[in-house]
């Protein structure tokens, strides 16, 4: 068993699957799909709006260990990022999370989080939300529920963040 520093796609993957085809969270006959992009931004230019990309940046409560000495530590700010389309029958779904870096060794290097089961079901929930909205053109759904009570850890190091360095965290999301 992983331990939840440790960033585990298959844990995105699997769950997506579960949500879509299990509980039906997207029943509308269209395929949908999850991949990884680590390089993308919430940039979406003219020609990709005009070919459906919407873009959803969610944040989440995670946890990280410092690939050098080990150290582990929360945040309540880890942004993910989910880039998204529909287009002839098919939906496609980017997700790129952002990593830390540790406070201790500050290298150059960011550390991907890792996320519990929960977190990942209220990340992907959110995220089918608006692709309902967007997609569908079905109200929104409100998910604040399921969320799990996040728990303030001390305050966002935006020198340490990977979603700050690049200008889109959620610090200013409330």
């Amino acid at each position: 068993m992983s331990r939840p520093t440790d960033w585990i796609p298959s844990l995105w993957l699997d769950t997506f699957d579960e949500l879509l085809y299990d509980d039906n969270e997207l029943d509308y006959g269209d395929e949908w799909t999850l991949n990884f992009n680590y390089r993308q931004t919430d940039t979406v230019t003219h020609d990709e709006r005009k070919r459906g990309w919407k873009v959803y940046s969610h944040c989440a409560y995670g946890n990280f260990q410092c690939a050098t000495c080990r150290k582990t530590w929360p945040s309540a700010r880890v942004v993910v990022l989910f880039r998204y389309r529909l287009r002839k029958g098919r939906g496609t779904v980017l997700m790129r999370p952002f990593g830390q870096t540790c406070r201790r060794c500050q290298e150059d290097e960011f550390d991907l989080p890792g996320f519990t089961k929960k977190e990942v079901e209220h990340a992907l929930l959110r995220l089918f939300s608006k692709i309902k909205k967007n997609c569908y053109h079905e109200e929104e759904e409100d998910h604040s529920s399921t969320c799990s009570t996040k728990v303030r850890t001390k305050p966002h190091e935006k020198t340490l963040c990977e979603a700050c360095v690049l200008g889109i965290c959620c610090t200013d999301d409330e």
